[in-house]
């Protein structure tokens, strides 16, 4: 008798915590509205986004028909930050979301998809590709209208293999607002410009 009450106690308990998982899944509308955020006006409309379904898998919410694929937050990490990249961009991101999928950590994403390009099995654009992210609090977040109060944008400018050399940029800032190169050299080489120091 004890353990069937304990049994059943685990079972509810999984079920209200599916239900509360659930219940974070905003409405397809509004982590549309949320997601393109960060982009351009005259972009929003007619960008790609990625969401959320019911059960918390991350599916197409929306096809696109310019340049622009826009991931919408993850409700189950802290804060909102939601992010539009240049559709050139898109092996190089949907491979990383598989890797992620398979449990894969940081380092190992960065090893796998390194040598990946460099088999030419991942192809990355040869112009400089823009990202746009957008990111800001729990607080701060209206989940009836997909609005984020004071948020901050980041940019990055992909640009792959470049130098610190090629670019004239810095590796790190020494200004608030002002561009610098990360991960110089590799598959990974980025412009960033945001709110750092």
């Amino acid at each position: 008798m004890k353990s069937s009450v304990i049994i059943c106690f685990m079972f509810i308990s999984t079920f209200i915590l599916a239900q509360v998982e659930n219940s974070k899944i905003l409405p397809a509308a509004i982590q549309i509205r949320t997601a393109v955020l960060p982009a351009p006006e005259e972009d929003k409309a007619d960008a790609m986004v990625y969401g959320y379904d019911k059960q918390g898998k991350l599916v197409v919410l929306r096809e696109g028909t310019n340049n622009l694929v826009c991931l919408c937050d993850d409700p189950t990490k802290e804060g909102i930050s939601v992010s539009c990249y240049s559709k050139k961009l898109e092996p190089f991101m949907a491979r990383g979301r598989e890797l992620t999928a398979q449990g894969k950590n940081f380092k190992e994403k960065r090893e796998i998809r390194g040598e990946e390009i460099a088999s030419g099995k991942i192809k990355m654009p040869e112009e400089p590709s823009m990202m746009y992210i957008f990111y800001g609090t729990d607080e701060n977040y209206d989940k009836t209208t997909g609005d984020l109060k004071d948020g901050k944008f980041r940019y990055v400018i992909y640009t792959p293999f470049a130098t610190t050399e090629s670019t004239g940029l810095p590796s790190k800032p020494h200004a608030p607002g002002m561009p610098w190169l990360m991960d110089p050299g590799t598959h990974r080489a980025h412009i960033m410009v945001g709110p750092f120091n």
